[in-house]
């Protein structure tokens, strides 16, 4: 995302005001610099009010602290544009591993999501994950609105050898929740994740029947799962999903194919919730908790 401002950055030289124990960059060379990173976020997606605060941070940094001695320029940019980031990217956190460990059995996932995000893959993604931490798990087939959905998660559970609730396409998901629920009670199963319809944000009868899901099932975690490569429309998507049923965090697919970061930015800020994975390929092993640190590598080295 940055790397056509390493000329600007490295254009300041003469501009600083050298001080006894450190400088500080003059404003007028650094309102031309806030510019140009104004420019690259909007370029990549990044919503409006999520630039403001990025250079308001950014500005912060450089004019009301003084840079050490030594430190050049160039590195002391780039290191207040980076912390701005990981501070974006870190404004709200969630402890996946131990809120499954501590919370109240079984721990309820709903996911939701629009076609075509990897939804049903992340969820397969997140069966694995835990089957890793040795939790037991049961899935709900919720999304009857097409056959080649439940037959898409039953391919999945069949090869990670877990136990899927479905019911015929075009039967009732709120139906399907509550018979997976209760099989998870019965048998002791840790975590029950509940696949939901890859529904258009805009199409209110389905977020509709995703409440009615909601209200039957009571979630303990709402998981938005966004296609990073969409930028401003996951977020918009995620403001949408959040308004009608909820949002507690979220997990961002095919973040390998995007460097530029717009949709974790925006989602971690914008819509006010946590990060708690990224999908970095097909396979089920593609799949990491999120890290604000090693995404904001991610835009750097772009």
């Amino acid at each position: 995302m940055f790397n056509f401002l390493k000329k600007k950055i490295d254009d300041i030289e003469a501009d600083e005001i050298f001080v006894e124990k450190g400088y500080s960059i003059k404003e007028d060379k650094l309102d031309d610099l806030l510019w140009e990173i104004e420019l690259a976020l909007l370029e990549a997606d990044v919503a409006t009010e999520v630039v403001e605060v990025i250079k308001d941070k950014v500005k912060h940094d450089l004019l009301d602290t003084k840079i050490l001695k030594g430190v050049e320029p160039s590195t002391a940019v780039q290191q207040a544009i980076r912390k701005a980031l990981v501070d974006v990217l870190s404004s709200s956190t969630l402890d996946f591993d131990k809120f499954i460990s501590t919370h109240e059995k079984p721990v309820i996932l709903m996911f939701v999501g629009v076609n075509g995000t990897g939804k049903t893959t992340a969820i397969a993604k997140v069966v694995h994950y835990l089957q890793q931490k040795k939790k037991s798990t049961v899935i709900a087939a919720g999304d009857t609105f097409r056959a080649g959905a439940i037959e898409q998660m039953q391919q999945h559970a069949d090869k990670l050898g877990v136990k899927l609730i479905k019911h015929k396409s075009g039967a009732d998901p709120a139906a399907v929740s509550y018979d997976a629920l209760e099989h998870a009670k019965a048998r002791h199963r840790e975590v029950l994740l509940i696949d939901t319809a890859g529904r258009m944000q805009t199409n209110q009868n389905l977020m509709d029947e995703m409440k009615k899901i909601k209200k039957v099932a009571k979630p303990h975690l709402i998981i938005f799962v966004g296609d990073s490569l969409a930028g401003n429309d996951a977020v918009e998507q995620a403001k949408k999903f959040n308004e009608a049923v909820g949002i507690d965090c979220a997990i961002l697919t095919k973040i390998d194919a995007d460097a530029k970061g717009g949709a974790a930015l925006s989602i971690a800020f914008a819509v006010g919730v946590p990060i708690i994975f990224v999908s970095t390929g097909q396979e089920y092993e593609k799949f990491q908790p999120f890290n604000a640190d090693w995404m904001v590598d991610q835009i750097f080295s772009s």
